[in-house]
């Protein structure tokens, strides 16, 4: 039994040494790694793999994908199909590697600024940072797909078609966001997004999501089973407010005519109402201003 536990400790050491060359190194100042992968008109989706690094992703000049990262962990960057990858994973072993503690794993992602297909960001820990040069010089998308286990994350200026946003427990920032559907699904965290313009599809399981809508221009759909929501609409706004309650309140401080209240529900127009605003809680409140 013995040789066995030596034989395996000896089997453990050697595939340690092989796929980390420097893990027990602490002290030593981890080198920068990158890679890159071309830019060509066949890729229709950059894909972004990470968990436990800060990442910033960075629109340029430039015809290809380059990633920048300082840790001891694996950067990969390479095309498959039609997508181009982008990836940081922990070496052999990950609970032999130290290197979180001492220190502050940065990756910078570098993109063109001219591309506006799709893009995927699935996050399972750490930081996320994207956006564009200003409100007037956005970054430009036809789909934007974020998945977030647990970790923080800020968009800026973004114009994307078809936004879609799914938050296991983390926070979201996002500032200066048009789209043309926005699907927002939040189980625990926080999303908080200003200067918004588009449709609304939200559902809270439990958190706290904040919207400031910039200009109304499609319907707003918002279903909490346990949670707040707050809806900062502009004053002339012009909607149909549907909004039926299980344990919690909608409040609405816009004058509403036609205005029917019960003790469960809330029903009234605001402006022409040409969008209609539905909201269903069933623990939580809503509140519209």
């Amino acid at each position: 039994m013995k040789r066995i536990v030596i034989l395996l400790l000896l089997i453990t050491g050697l595939y340690i040494i092989y796929n980390q060359t420097s893990p027990f190194d602490w002290f030593s100042k981890s080198s920068n790694h990158s890679t890159q992968a071309t830019m060509t008109n066949d890729i229709d989706v950059i894909d972004v793999d990470i968990s436990s690094v800060s990442t910033t992703i960075i629109p340029e000049n430039r015809k290809d994908v380059k990633a920048v990262y300082n840790g001891k962990d694996r950067l990969n960057v390479r095309e498959h199909g039609d997508t181009i990858e982008v990836s940081v994973k922990r070496k052999g072993f990950w609970w032999f590697d130290w290197s979180p503690f001492s220190e502050k794993k940065k990756l910078k992602i570098y993109i063109p600024e001219d591309y506006h297909r799709n893009m995927r960001i699935n996050l399972g820990s750490g930081n996320v940072n994207f956006s564009g040069q200003s409100k007037t010089n956005p970054i430009k998308l036809n789909e934007l797909n974020l998945d977030i286990g647990s970790g923080n994350m800020n968009l800026k200026n973004m114009i994307v078609n078809h936004f879609k946003q799914n938050v296991a427990s983390g926070n979201v920032e996002i500032h200066s966001l048009q789209t043309e559907t926005g699907s927002f699904d939040v189980n625990s965290g926080s999303l908080v997004v200003t200067e918004y313009t588009g449709p609304i599809q939200a559902e809270v399981s439990s958190g706290e999501v904040n919207f400031q809508v910039d200009k109304l221009t499609d319907s707003i759909d918002v279903e909490v089973s346990s949670g707040d929501v707050g809806l900062d609409l502009p004053n002339n706004a012009d909607f149909t407010l549907d909004g039926d309650v299980s344990s919690g309140e909608i409040t609405c401080d816009l004058p509403l005519t036609s205005k029917h209240t019960k003790k469960k529900s809330i029903e009234g127009i605001h402006g022409s109402g040409k969008y209609k605003i539905d909201l269903d809680v069933s623990s939580g409140d809503i509140y519209i201003h």
